[in-house]
């Protein structure tokens, strides 16, 4: 799937119903990170969620643990929020993942390509700064 460079954010959200309409709630912490603005006008992608027979693993059963919700070589779009102990940039997306960015810090809004994958932290490299 190729995914556009203007994509401002990335979660997974449920659609529910209210009166004559559809809702897809947008989490705060893109309101408060600046992703999106709640006056603004988006256009909207939806993306099919996983299944059960999709999630199940080889050996046939579901796995325990969420997956990351990044993938090696994948472009994203992050504002850092703080820094590690190393003095890297820190950003966090959906569900809190940690996303660690050597040589930013923070409020920097930095296009990244993900280089390294671990099951609760990635790793992306700088390829735009000041986004």
């Amino acid at each position: 799937m190729e995914i556009s460079d203007k994509l401002l954010c990335l979660f997974s959200a449920d659609v529910s119903a209210e009166d004559d309409r559809y809702v897809i709630e947008v989490p705060r912490r893109e309101i408060e990170t600046g992703s999106v603005d709640p006056d603004g006008t988006y256009r909207v992608a939806l993306i099919a969620g996983e299944d059960d027979e999709e999630t199940e693993s080889a050996s046939g059963s579901t796995p325990s643990e969420p997956q990351p919700p990044v993938e090696n070589g994948e472009i994203r779009y992050v504002e850092i929020e703080d820094l590690g102990k190393q003095g890297d940039g820190i950003a966090r997306v959906e569900r809190g993942y940690v996303i660690i960015v050597p040589g930013a810090e923070v409020g920097d809004r930095v296009k990244v390509e993900i280089s390294e994958v671990k099951s609760n932290f990635a790793v992306g490299e700088i390829i735009e700064e000041d986004i």
